[in-house]
C-alpha cells in the first residue's frame, strides 16, 4: 500500500464529477486500499477518490472501525428528519461547519469484489455516506452553509492553503509515525 497525496480545496477535481466504474479491478482495490490507508494515516473517516485526484466513482468510510469501500454508491432512500452536526473534511485541514442532513439514509453499491449491497447508515454513519458521496458529485461540505458562515471559512482557508504547494497535502513521516502511535520514522 502507498500514501496518496490529498487534493485540498481549490483544486479543480474537487469540482468535478465522477465517472462510474464499469469493472472492479485488481487496479480498482489497490486504489481502495491505499485509500484506506491514507484515510488513517490523515485521521479521517471517510475518503472519495476526487480527493486523491483520481475520477472514479468510489469511496471509502470508516465508522465505529467497520470498512466499507464503496463503488458506484448512490443514496437511493433518505430520511425526513435532520440532524445538525459539525464536518470537516481532510481536503480543507482545519476548517469545520455545521451541516444539516438527513439522519438515516439507504446507500446502493458494489463492493470491492464487485458485488452489489445495501448499506443503512444512521448518525455518524449516514453523515459520513452523504459527505463522501457529495464528492462525487462535486459537492463539498461548505456548500451547505449559510453565506456568512461560508465566506468566513473560505477567509479562514485563504489563510491556511499557503500550506498546501500545489494545492496538494502530502502525509509525512510525523503523520505516519502518529498513526502508528509512534515517534516520527
Amino acid at each position: 500500500m502507498s500514501l496518496l497525496d490529498i487534493h485540498v480545496l481549490g483544486s479543480p477535481i474537487l469540482r468535478e464529477v465522477t465517472e462510474p466504474v464499469a469493472q472492479v479491478s485488481d487496479e480498482l482495490r489497490r486504489l481502495l486500499d491505499d485509500m484506506f490507508e491514507t484515510m488513517y494515516v490523515a485521521k479521517g473517516i471517510g475518503l472519495a477518490a476526487p480527493q486523491v485526484g483520481r475520477r472514479e466513482r468510489v469511496a471509502v468510510v470508516d465508522v465505529d472501525g467497520v470498512q466499507y469501500a464503496l463503488v458506484n454508491p448512490e443514496i437511493v432512500e433518505r430520511s425526513a428528519t435532520t440532524e445538525r452536526a459539525e464536518e470537516g473534511c481532510l481536503s480543507i485541514p482545519e476548517i469545520f461547519g455545521e451541516v444539516e442532513r438527513p439522519d438515516r439514509v439507504l446507500v446502493r453499491a458494489l463492493d470491492a469484489q464487485g458485488e452489489p449491497f445495501e448499506l443503512e447508515g444512521t448518525e455518524l454513519l449516514a453523515r459520513a455516506l452523504q459527505h463522501e458521496i457529495d464528492h462525487l458529485h462535486g459537492k463539498l461540505f461548505l456548500d451547505y452553509l449559510g453565506a456568512w458562515k461560508r465566506r468566513n471559512a473560505l477567509a479562514r482557508w485563504e489563510k491556511a492553503k499557503s500550506d498546501f504547494p500545489g494545492l496538494r497535502r502530502t502525509l509525512t513521516a510525523k503523520d505516519i509515525a502518529e498513526h502508528h502511535g509512534g515517534d516520527e520514522l
